[in-house]
């Protein structure tokens, strides 16, 4: 994708590049990586005040049963993700994943029950293929749609709900997860308390022609600035979520991601709809058993991040391999590198000390529990 004329562009390109960004190519899009601020003032901004970030490049995908009942289109849904559609009520959403036969993650997502239809938001560089593959899988009894005339927009951050209040008053009954169709300066957006920094804050839904009017709303708002695709990956980090196709791929289970906590009681052993998902016997075994590796935060010593791909040791000597990190990087808020990776299960514990390689150097690291801030979201 070195080649810019192939890339593809967001409704709010023009936007980005009037406000100074420095546009890199990511998932087949030229996208924001940073604005003149910097990824470190920028990442703080979105810790202390409200961030606005562009990730119209993720998809966003309607499905809605041919029978009209969002319960069928729910139990559809659940043969192709080990989570509890059904159960979910109108107006809320879930976090879930795919997974494939072997119990592996293809994607994670999230889901919303908007009272007839399921509306899913996948991953950018998943996108073509979650699509295929809903497609393919529920077809017979459901309509697969990919939104292709709509932009989103994640507002992130402890001034978040005060910024979207000055064009919705409303908002401030949402909770976590809560869903709701909202007029923004009458234009008709899907907002979800929800997003993707371990901050209070919202995912804004809209149509691509009004993309940008309603982003300029928000950036009129003192409290509130644009933020790149370099302090979002921070921000995810300090929190200790997942990127797929770093910290989770077709090599891990949900199991070894440490993701068990999506899987709810009735999709479990024992639960009224066990089962019934790709993958479903590795997965449900797993979560009895347990796994010979877990993913895991990593807490270097010193200021020299620890970035991907590192490999980790028993160790000082470097004799001894024993996993690797998927992600890391410097924590602006903890103000020091912070990381995650799969290690044995024997070393999972926090606390326990490993090393990683940097650089030919095996440097001290120490596992620790995720995430390393403290979410603030509006429960």
């Amino acid at each position: 994708m070195a080649d810019t004329a192939e890339l593809q562009v967001t409704p709010l390109h023009s936007l980005h590049v009037s406000l100074g960004a420095r546009m890199v190519p990511f998932a087949g899009y030229d996208m924001p990586v940073q604005y003149p601020s910097g990824v470190m003032k920028e990442h703080l901004h979105a810790r202390t005040s409200a961030g606005l970030f562009d990730v119209s490049h993720m998809g966003q995908v309607l499905v809605k049963a041919k029978s009209g009942k969002v319960e069928d289109a729910a139990l559809a849904l659940e043969k192709l993700v080990p989570v509890d559609i059904l159960g979910l009520k109108e107006g809320r959403q879930r976090y879930g994943f795919f997974t494939d036969e072997n119990g592996s993650i293809l994607d994670d997502l999230m889901i919303t029950n908007r009272g007839d239809h399921l509306f899913v938001v996948v991953n950018a560089a998943c996108k073509d293929a979650d699509l295929a593959h809903m497609q393919a899988h529920l077809s017979d009894s459901c309509v697969v749609t990919l939104l292709e005339d709509r932009a989103l927009i994640a507002l992130q951050g402890p001034r978040a709900e005060a910024v979207l209040a000055e064009l919705w008053a409303g908002v401030s009954a949402m909770k976590f997860m809560d869903v709701r169709e909202i007029p923004l300066l009458d234009v008709p957006c899907i907002v979800s308390r929800s997003g993707y920094s371990g901050e209070d804050g919202f995912e804004i839904s809209v149509p691509s022609d009004k993309a940008e009017f309603v982003a300029k709303a928000l950036l009129e708002h003192p409290d509130c600035e644009a933020i790149g695709l370099g302090a979002r990956d921070s921000l995810r980090l300090e929190a200790g979520l997942c990127l797929y196709g770093n910290d989770i791929d077709t090599t891990t289970s949900p199991i070894e991601a440490s993701l068990e906590w999506a899987i709810q009681k009735a999709r479990r052993t024992g639960g009224d709809r066990e089962g019934g998902f790709p993958g479903a016997q590795r997965i449900l075994g797993e979560l009895s058993n347990g796994t010979a590796r877990r993913r895991v935060g990593l807490k270097p010593e010193g200021k020299a991040p620890v970035r991907g791909h590192a490999k980790l040791f028993a160790d000082a000597e470097g004799k001894t391999e024993i996993g690797e990190v998927t992600s890391g990087g410097f924590g602006p808020t903890v103000e020091g590198p912070v990381a995650m990776g799969y290690v044995p299960k024997e070393f999972s514990t926090p606390g326990t000390a490993i090393f990683a390689e940097v650089r030919g150097k095996y440097l001290p690291v120490a596992v620790a529990a995720l995430p390393f801030i403290t979410p603030t979201y509006k429960r």
